[in-house]
């Protein structure tokens, strides 16, 4: 019966900031807004496939949310860290390492990287890497995950 995740939804303290985030620096594109509710819609990707809502809350209700937008990847391997920081925004790996690379998952495969949002949502760029998933290799490097299919 599922097919997918349609969407999700956040608290975050200062709704047009976020906006902002969202829309300007992230991209997604804005569907829907109501001032007197004090929420507002994204498309994720392509109109009605998925959507990110946010409502704005008091601090003290926002309570600190992860979720990952799907790329591809060639994007997260060559472009999300660069990306983010000229955007000002941090990138971290899962390992939270000084090393600021995308990492391999290789149970799924998949590489990923990290940042947050202004009110310190965690959110991820991943892509699934082709090949079978590899759980007993752990979170490794881009390189190593190569040397495995080479």
């Amino acid at each position: 019966m599922i097919k997918g995740l349609f969407e999700t939804h956040i608290y975050v303290e200062n709704l047009e900031r976020s906006i902002d985030f969202y829309s300007q620096t992230l991209g997604l594109s804005q569907c829907h807004y109501e001032a007197e509710r004090r929420i507002a819609f994204f498309w994720i990707g392509e109109p009605k496939g998925a959507m990110l809502g946010i409502w704005e809350k008091p601090k003290q209700e926002i309570d600190i949310r992860h979720f990952a937008f799907r790329c591809e990847v060639a994007d997260v391997l060559n472009k999300s860290v660069s990306f983010l920081e000229e955007h000002n925004l941090k990138p971290y790996n899962f390992l939270k390492s000084n090393n600021v690379v995308p990492m391999v998952f290789a149970w799924m495969p998949a590489i990923a990287i990290y940042f947050n949002d202004p009110d310190g949502h965690a959110l991820e760029f991943i892509a699934i890497l082709p090949g079978e998933g590899r759980p007993e290799l752990g979170v490794i490097t881009y390189e190593n995950w190569l040397m495995v299919y080479q």
